[in-house]
């Protein structure tokens, strides 16, 4: 990637350097041309015929700064086989209804005392006749015979190839602005379809918390708060992000890139599981607190496939490839219900809910959240509320419900947690549930299904081993991030 940047700014150097102020003239090296406007047409993106026209208006914009008058319009034409240069003055044709007058010209110049802003903003169209610009239609006639009105005669102008310091330094910062707008167009084309999709990068820099991603043509922008808590980025190295925005800004195109968003995790899936790309699958909802657990809900609009076993796949090797770009971050499948009591007992899984109590149902015209009570054993109240409450925060998140957590046993209300994400622990229990905290630790990821069927059409022909029928399968998450994290302890042990 380091190549091609030199290169490009190589290119970028030798295209303006094809108007050098040699004796006080312009000359052109023709083949270095070419081939500098082929380089850039393929490693940029940037159409020859765009490069033709920033040249043709930097030698139109030298020859006026240089020969020119006030008011001209002038144009040039480049000739790329023979390197030739034709300057010409373009005229507009007008009749004394397209003109102001003398006096109002004069007014216009020199202010009219007290005329209010509605006077100012009048839809006068009429214009001060310019020489330099401008030509009445009957002399226009004697010229051309059909010419019409708004028409644009072109007269032919004496070619010069001898130009000032000054108007070869403005040709050359005419060209380094064409080549940057043609830079951003092509980069819009290019990445103004992706938004959404993941995109592939190499780190380039990190500066003040912000991760700069070389993309190629363009360099895009990872905020902090879209990164991975605990993840660390080496220079050069390859990373996978979301394209979270394309937004076109008058410094440029900034690309915004995220790993914290949920619907990253989304298309990490979608990658992995071809059943959520055909729509058989559909992902309901995440939540997720990137680094740490998430919570996926599922459904299949085919009554045949096991949406949780897709996402998990054939011994876990979708999941686990997920969870491992993931850095290890923890995920929960859930198999999305139309039934709500359902849905939140599914989601504060790995806890094994007793009841769940539909207190109020969600109100939408007051946009009011619906309201369950999930009653659990004492036993159940660490894997339930998690550790500061983040089973249930998810949880929450994920149905859009506000959930209490309370007790079987005594009926004592433990935790209470909201769809936005706000949590309310009771302090009686922080003891017990800071002691039994490690059996939640344990539970690196779960589904709401224990294991998958022998012949489940959900899972792909290349998860299937046919000639390892003795090994031990592995059809649950957790099970996944087991062996992830034993490959792990090996690589460090042997590092």
């Amino acid at each position: 990637m380091l190549g091609l940047r030199r290169a490009f700014l190589r290119s970028l150097r030798a295209i303006i350097s094809k108007i050098p102020l040699i004796n006080n003239y312009m000359l052109f090296d023709l083949k270095a041309m070419n081939a500098v406007l082929q380089e850039l047409e393929e490693e940029r993106g940037i159409a020859k015929a765009k490069m033709i026209d920033a040249i043709e208006q930097s030698l139109a914009t030298a020859y006026k700064k240089e020969f020119g008058k006030r008011g001209q319009i002038i144009n040039a034409t480049f000739d790329l086989a023979s390197g030739a240069t034709a300057f010409n003055q373009v005229k507009i044709v007008v009749d004394e209804s397209m003109l102001k007058s003398e006096d109002e010209s004069h007014d216009e110049t020199e202010g009219i005392t007290g005329a209010s802003p509605d006077d100012a903003a009048s839809t006068d169209t009429r214009v001060r006749f310019d020489d330099e610009k401008h030509i009445m239609i009957g002399t226009a006639r004697m010229i051309k015979k059909d010419v019409q009105l708004g028409e644009e005669l072109v007269f032919p102008l004496e070619p010069k190839d001898e130009f000032g310091r000054i108007a070869a330094q403005t040709a050359k910062q005419v060209i380094v602005q064409k080549i940057r707008e043609a830079e951003k167009e092509s980069a819009l084309a290019e990445f103004g379809q992706k938004a959404g999709d993941i995109i592939i990068g190499h780190v380039q820099r990190f500066e003040r918390g912000n991760l700069y991603v070389d993309l190629g043509r363009v360099t895009a922008i990872m905020p902090y708060d879209e990164q991975i808590p605990g993840e660390r980025y080496r220079p050069g190295e390859r990373v996978r992000a979301l394209l979270l925005a394309v937004e076109e800004t008058p410094r440029g195109i900034f690309l915004k890139l995220s790993r914290s968003h949920p619907d990253f995790l989304a298309a990490l899936f979608a990658i992995e599981a071809p059943e959520l790309q055909s729509g058989a699958v559909e992902v309901k909802a995440i939540a997720r607190e990137a680094g740490g657990r998430s919570k996926i809900a599922v459904h299949a609009t085919d009554s045949h496939i096991d949406p949780v076993g897709s996402l998990v796949g054939q011994r876990g090797v979708r999941v686990s490839t997920v969870m491992s770009e993931l850095g290890g971050e923890k995920i929960d499948i859930i198999e999305w219900s139309s039934s709500s009591a359902a849905f939140i007992e599914d989601a504060l899984s790995p806890a094994q809910v007793l009841k769940v109590t539909i207190v109020a149902e969600p109100d939408a015209e007051n946009r009011e959240r619906g309201h369950a009570i999930a009653e659990v054993l004492p036993e159940q109240q660490s894997l339930a509320i998690g550790r500061g409450g983040q089973n249930v925060r998810l949880a929450a998140k994920l149905t859009g419900w506000k959930i209490d957590i309370v007790s079987a046993q005594n009926g004592e209300q433990l935790a209470e947690a909201t769809a936005e994400g706000e949590v309310d622990l009771d302090s009686t229990d922080t003891i017990s549930l800071d002691e039994d905290i490690d059996v939640l630790e344990s539970e690196d990821a779960t589904t709401t299904k224990v294991a998958l069927p022998e012949e489940d059409e959900a899972t792909s022909d290349r998860d299937v081993n046919p000639d390892d029928e003795e090994a031990d399968e592995i059809d649950t998450p957790e099970e996944a991030e087991a062996l992830v994290d034993a490959e792990k302890a090996v690589n460090d042990k042997t590092a």
